[in-house]
């Protein structure tokens, strides 16, 4: 019996057993590791000169300034939650959508839709949606389960819409360009928000009584929300405008989105005796516009080429510091608990980096890679067979473990298969992150649903909770199918440069 071929198998058996029995993930990852380098150095399988290399691997995910932009947009997510952003928001378009049915819904989604491309994290986004949107749709008489389902939906959001974390680490674990990560989640990210505003659409119609409109007393600007909708949609149209304008005029990336600001600001001006008279469209612009300076900070600087991810995620911690003091709220409690959280949240990443670092060098060691290649390769469907039994794999995996353990653990030993094949890694990466998705909605270790269970008031049944996920985790797969077919748009749009 050939023990060399032996190893591979028994490794990736051994984990399975550690993680199935409770045992910390990075340590799981660590033992093993340990355990069959030190077998195969005595079996004389690979030389003793293999495991010398880990001090250089440690060294490495140290200084990889990538990994840098996982604290600061962890840290920027939980400041903003502590700035009153998603309370103000959550005002304004509960107000705004106020006398459609379903109104309150659509506006968690917006506002869903807005914190994930400022925050990136979803334990954020899921208390504070729960905390201030699910006591009043309760109020006003929403059904538990779809509001329920409604703020879990729009949470995730921030786990797929720019600047995520996850495809942070995916764009990491691959060797892609982030920037090209974020552009290719573009597509995903608007499919997403359309596709759940569209089934809050279709609830009103088909169960009213579900979603409710908000009685006139609730709504102190009754009458002013048509108008300001209006007023909001010229905004949009002005800024596409300047940005066709600068795609016409082959202006630079930088010089492009100063020239959407100065659009932006030029009709500000024009519109400034409505929006004096108008307290709803004042309260509007006030509420959103630092949310999307911060979106242009971080989101925007990445995509035109301006800043690296790091960096961005800087300048976002800047900006959250700044809304956090202007709305009084910056104190040193805040400070030492988002510094807190941040910690925790970094050291967990880094000890499951350097524990699959371990676990990867010996199983590379012991041509593990070789294994796993002819596994995956000899799966019957060629393309579509290996993908459909990796999204099947990863949808799994989420049941059970965080998103960062799949994608540290999983993902690199799946992009062997995919190299084989000859599959564009950005496309493999972004399928993968959809699928990710859903993990915080599936149950039993959903992390969304415990996040809402800990926020949720007592007449929200756990039950509730999960089955209210379930329409959204049908419509993240919806989404997901979408990102197979659209291989080619998706990736048009992302290796062509914004501004370029």
């Amino acid at each position: 019996m050939d023990l060399y071929a032996l190893m591979p198998p028994l490794m990736f058996l051994a984990l399975i057993l550690f993680l199935l029995s409770g045992y910390p993930v990075a340590f799981s990852l660590g033992a093993v590791g340990m355990v069959f380098g030190f077998l195969g150095i005595a079996l004389d399988l690979f030389p003793a000169s293999l495991l010398g290399a880990m001090p250089d691997r440690i060294f490495g995910i140290m200084s990889n300034q990538l990994l840098l932009a996982i604290p600061f947009f962890t840290l920027m997510g939980i400041l903003l939650e502590k700035s009153g952003l998603a309370e103000d928001l959550l005002d304004t378009m509960g107000r705004l959508f106020g006398p459609l049915r379903g109104g309150l819904a659509l506006s968690v989604v917006f506002v869903g839709a807005i914190l994930g491309a400022t925050t990136g994290v979803v334990a954020a986004s899921v208390m504070a949606m729960g905390l201030i949107s699910l006591p009043v749709m309760l109020k006003y008489g929403y059904n538990p389960r779809f509001a329920s389902g409604v703020i879990l939906g729009s949470a995730t959001l921030a786990q797929i819409i720019p600047p995520s974390v996850v495809l942070i680490v995916l764009a990491d674990q691959l060797g892609v360009s982030v920037g090209d990560m974020y552009k290719a989640a573009l597509i995903p990210s608007l499919a997403t928000v359309l596709l759940y505003f569209l089934y809050v659409i279709y609830v009103a119609l088909v169960h009213p009584r579900w979603v409710p409109a908000l009685p006139k007393e609730a709504r102190p600007e009754a009458g002013k929300e048509l108008p300001t909708a209006f007023a909001l949609l010229s905004y949009l149209l002005v800024g596409v405008g300047s940005w066709r304008l600068g795609e016409f005029l082959h202006l630079p990336g930088w010089l492009e989105g100063l020239e959407i600001l100065l659009g932006l600001g030029l009709w500000t001006l024009f519109l400034l005796p409505w929006i004096r008279t108008n307290p709803l469209l004042r309260k509007a612009l006030l509420s959103m516009v630092p949310p999307l300076v911060l979106i242009f900070l971080v989101l925007g600087t990445v995509l035109i080429g301006l800043a690296t991810p790091t960096e961005a995620g800087a300048m976002g911690v800047v900006g959250a510091l700044v809304l956090a003091a202007l709305n009084r709220r910056l104190s040193f409690q805040v400070l030492y608990g988002a510094m807190e959280g941040t910690a925790k949240l970094t050291a967990f990443v880094v000890f499951i980096l350097i524990g699959s670092t371990l676990f990867s060098l010996v199983f590379r060691g012991v041509d593990g890679d070789l294994w796993v290649e002819g596994f995956l390769t000899g799966l019957p469907g060629g393309e579509v067979g290996y993908i459909l039994f990796v999204m099947v794999l990863v949808f799994l995996l989420g049941f059970f473990i965080d998103f960062f353990e799949i994608a540290f653990i999983a993902l690199p030993l799946l992009a062997i298969g995919a190299d084989a094949l000859g599959i564009d890694k950005l496309w493999f990466g972004l399928l993968v992150g959809v699928n990710l998705q859903t993990s915080f909605l599936t149950p039993p270790f959903g992390f969304a649903l415990f996040y809402l269970r800990n926020v949720a008031p007592k007449e929200v049944r756990t039950a509730d909770i999960y089955l209210g996920g379930i329409p959204f985790i049908l419509l993240q797969l919806l989404v997901l199918l979408l990102v197979y077919f659209l291989r080619e748009p998706i990736l048009n749009m992302a290796y062509s440069g914004f501004g370029q």
